[in-house]
């Protein structure tokens, strides 16, 4: 080729023009006075001009955390196309770059900010409640990545999540192990789809309140995500049974399932997902379901892992299906039962299901109106290995049933708790041999308004190593019934909570602090209106462990902070005076020289004023004040 091809004989290569003659061809043009002397300006350049394919691939290639959320911060549109980049498509660093990059030394590596956030508990684990859940807040978190758990609670009402932002969650945050949607509207299972196709280490999920999630919500979610362990499906309205069912085949690893509210839901779901998932599940909640004795035939004989099992508000299951369930023997592991609202349960089904389950530890028993005195000894003599048994708002159970579970229980029952029963009062006659329970540590008598002296100083002499007394709500017990219970204790009370026991006085908390003042912790007087100073010199005196103490709605005053005060024995690291009309703010030196094991006080509805707090809140630096 001629070195010369090309030239064109005017000084300039071809396709070339030459500075020179540009600069001339601008020197020959006329200049004259009344010129104007302002040029205009060239636009400068902006990657905002570039179509959204080209900024695409530019917001790819930007590396770190922290320069991806100052990225998304730049505009709306930068935001939503950098949570539209999957974590796959993101162009990684080279292992070893040629130059170093001085920026990336001073702002620090990828790898640094992935320690971060690994350290960092704020950083893996995100929760987005009321208004502040918007799709803009999720989108950036999701730009940020590296989430392992995310819960959104409620939605802001007009700028609420969607799927945009899910599927955002979903590209941006791969390894996601849990997702929480409580009363997100918007979401449908066009959101769960990128979950699914995403997310396949997500092992829990919990949708609530999602009334647009159907069952092909449910069947991409259990087709991608293999690895899932715990499911909770609550008041979704779209959900029905093929979901469940898909959840049961395909999820293997499935350990945990709470299904309520769902009107759609029947016997072909919950048996079909139990059915399946025989090897792997533990935990089962039904509540709200219209399902029969049908399924609880099916969890009677394909339960076989379940350890927990509650049931409740089941109106159309009746007790034909608790029999059924106890004799199919297939729960040979349950550990802890809950039944609430299940007029199927029976004295004859409760004291099969005590025979047919040998693990049986914990048995809790809600609003259960048939369940009478009738089975409590055929229960106790059956279920060996029960340690707690609470009873609440079951009507027919009266105080002979429980003398008589008590006198029979095995000597592994711990904790008894009997909370708003109205047929727990006072007995006319005492049955002629009264059990005693030396295996009973924690007893709970709350809101049993027939409840008194009578039958608390019964319980004194049948329950002699108590360890935590609850008598919330027994306004009609006094001292005289009181102080044999405490007497009668031989072990040291840890835990009493008096709460609304209005009518005990001084004389009964003096007692309480000189027979366990060495191994009480936490004491509860909120609402006991007779206790006064004398109860605190008494405690400052007797009480070396005492840890909570709470005085809410006592009569106590500045005197009485001051005795607590100089009590160097004490190390007290919660105190509540909420109600305490008569502390003033005379009480605030006292307060503020307590010792620096407090951690909590609680100063509402008093006389100290906002001033004082705010002094307060100086001197106690390290407790959280209430006021």
């Amino acid at each position: 080729m001629s070195p010369f091809q090309g030239y064109r004989g005017d000084g300039v290569l071809a396709g070339v023009r030459s500075r020179k003659r540009v600069f001339a061809s601008a020197a020959d043009e006329p200049v004259t006075a009344t010129a104007p002397r302002r040029q205009k300006r060239r636009e400068e350049p902006s990657l905002d001009a570039l179509p959204d394919e080209c900024l695409f691939e530019v917001l790819r290639r930007v590396r770190g955390a922290r320069a991806r959320c100052a990225s998304a911060c730049v505009s709306r549109r930068w935001l939503a196309l950098l949570a539209g980049i999957r974590a796959s498509e993101a162009v990684l660093a080279p292992p070893f770059p040629a130059v170093p990059d001085l920026n990336m030394e001073y702002l620090g590596g990828e790898e640094e900010e992935a320690d971060l956030m690994d350290h960092d508990g704020d950083a893996r684990e995100r929760t987005f409640e009321g208004k502040e859940a918007t799709d803009a807040r999720l989108m950036a978190a999701a730009v940020a990545g590296r989430l392992a758990a995310v819960s959104v609670r409620g939605s802001h009402p007009a700028r609420g999540v969607t799927d945009s932002s899910i599927s955002a969650l979903a590209r941006g945050c791969p390894a996601l192990r849990s997702l929480a949607l409580w009363d997100v509207p918007q979401v449908t299972d066009a959101g769960l789809a990128e979950i699914a196709a995403e997310c396949h280490a997500l092992e829990r999920l919990d949708i609530t309140g999602c009334p647009l999630v159907t069952d092909k919500g449910l069947i991409t979610v259990a087709q991608g995500c293999p690895e899932l362990k715990s499911l909770t499906i609550e008041a979704c309205s779209g959900v029905a049974n093929e979901g469940l069912k898909a959840i049961g085949r395909c999820c293997a690893k499935l350990q945990a399932v709470n299904i309520k509210n769902c009107t759609h839901v029947d016997d072909q779901g919950v048996s079909g997902l139990i059915c399946s998932a025989t090897a792997s599940l533990t935990k089962v909640r039904l509540q709200g379901l219209s399902i029969t004795d049908a399924s609880l035939a099916v969890i009677g004989y394909y339960g076989k892992a379940i350890t927990d099992l509650t049931l409740a508000r089941l109106p159309a299951v009746g007790e034909r299906g608790f029999w059924v369930m106890a004799n199919a023997l297939g729960l040979q592991k349950l550990r802890c039962m809950t039944v609430t609202s299940c007029r199927g349960l029976t004295d004859l089904a409760l004291a099969s299901v005590a025979k047919f389950s040998p693990s049986l530890k914990h048995v809790n028993l809600k609003k259960c109106s048939k369940v009478s005195d009738g089975c409590l000894k055929e229960f106790a003599e059956s279920a060996r290995a029960l340690e707690n048994l609470q009873v609440e708002e079951c009507n027919k159970v009266t105080l002979m049933g429980i003398l008589a579970f008590l006198l029979n229980c095995s000597p592994k029952f711990k904790a008894l708790s009997l909370v708003k029963c109205i047929g727990i009062k006072d007995i006319c006659s005492a049955p002629a041999q009264l059990p005693v329970c030396k295996s009973l540590r924690s007893l709970t008598i709350k809101d049993c308004t027939g409840f008194t002296d009578a039958s608390l100083a019964v319980v004194g002499m049948i329950c002699p190593q108590l360890e935590n007394v609850n008598l919330s709500g027994l306004g009609a017990v006094t001292d005289n019934g009181f102080l044999p219970l405490i007497n009668s204790s031989e072990s040291g009370l840890v835990n009493v909570d008096l709460n609304g026991c209005e009518n005990l006085t001084d004389a009964a908390v003096s007692a309480l602090v000189k027979v366990h003042g060495c191994s009480l912790a936490h004491l509860s007087l909120e609402g006991c209106s007779k206790i006064t100073d004398a109860s605190l010199f008494a405690i400052s005196e007797s009480c070396s462990q005492l840890a909570e103490l709470d005085l809410s709605n006592c009569m106590v005053s500045d005197y009485g902070v001051a005795v607590l005060a100089a009590a160097k024995q004490l190390k007290l690291r919660i105190l509540s005076l909420s109600g305490c009309m008569k502390v003033t703010q005379k009480s605030v030196p006292f307060l503020g020289s307590m010792s620096s094991s407090l951690e909590g006080l609680n100063l509402q509805f008093n006389f100290i004023g906002n001033h004082n707090i705010a002094s307060l809140e100086k001197q106690l630096w390290h407790c959280d004040i209430l006021a």
